[in-house]
């Protein structure tokens, strides 16, 4: 399994990963982010699904970009341009792979501002090919290991925030994950793409780095359910009064 997740404000956009591959028993680390950096000119592509299909689909997208990244002035373009790649590998492995019992379940988020981009942009790609932007009404997707990041984000997190707010809300959303799951753990990889920089910053934490983080949140989350205003659920101990 996998965590990534891409966040869209109105400073910019990020992206945070962790770098765990689990098959079977055994559990390695690798990048699971692909950057292109240049002149007026950057975006990421996170993955999440089977090891062996994203690094087909990456591979192939590279050899892409070498000819014809030129032609890519706009990010949904570099995004069809992925997605064409994708579903070439879709046609050339899936058959096989699911008759050995595995799917074939890419999920992309890709995010950047290339020259003609006003902003930055924010796409889930999945794995038929298709997209959706994400926007402001929704400020962040999760692929992979979904269900345990969302309640930190949604109660969290806004369009208007700064991007240092949404990158502690994205490492909350990742810890909460790596504490619920054994397929999700550090080290931990951030791209952020500030508006109109067209140069994304990107950085590797481990483990050590952040766990003060972590305990800081679970003291926090300790103390305030002890000071959690909530006579009313005193109720819940008293004898249940029948009716006359």
């Amino acid at each position: 399994m996998t965590f990534c997740i891409g966040i869209k404000t109105k400073h910019g956009i990020l992206g945070l990963s962790d770098t765990r591959i689990t098959s079977g028993n055994d559990t390695t680390t690798s990048k699971k982010v692909y950057t292109v950096n240049r002149r007026n000119h950057s975006f990421f592509i996170m993955t999440s699904g089977l090891r062996s299909v994203r690094d087909k689909a990456i591979t192939y997208f590279g050899e892409l970009i070498e000819k014809n990244d030129s032609t890519y002035d706009k990010l949904y373009k570099a995004v069809n341009g992925f997605a064409d790649q994708v579903k070439r590998v879709a046609e050339e492995d899936k058959d096989s792979l699911e008759k050995s019992g595995f799917f074939f379940n890419l999920f992309s988020i890709i995010g950047g501002q290339l020259e003609e981009d006003k902003e930055p942009k924010l796409y889930l790609l999945y794995p038929q090919g298709n997209w959706i932007e994400i926007r402001q009404g929704t400020p962040f997707v999760i692929i992979g290991n979904t269900g345990f990041g969302n309640p930190v984000l949604k109660r969290s997190l806004k369009y208007e925030e700064p991007l240092l707010l949404a990158l502690k809300s994205a490492f909350l959303a990742f810890d909460a994950t790596r504490i619920s799951s054994n397929d999700v753990d550090y080290p931990i990889d951030t791209v952020i793409l500030e508006n109109d920089s067209y140069n994304i910053v990107e950085n590797r934490f481990e483990q050590h780095e952040l766990n003060h983080l972590s305990e800081f949140w679970n003291d926090s989350l300790k103390n305030v359910i002890h000071d959690l205003p909530a006579e009313i659920l005193k109720k819940a101990f008293l004898p249940k009064k029948e009716d006359k």
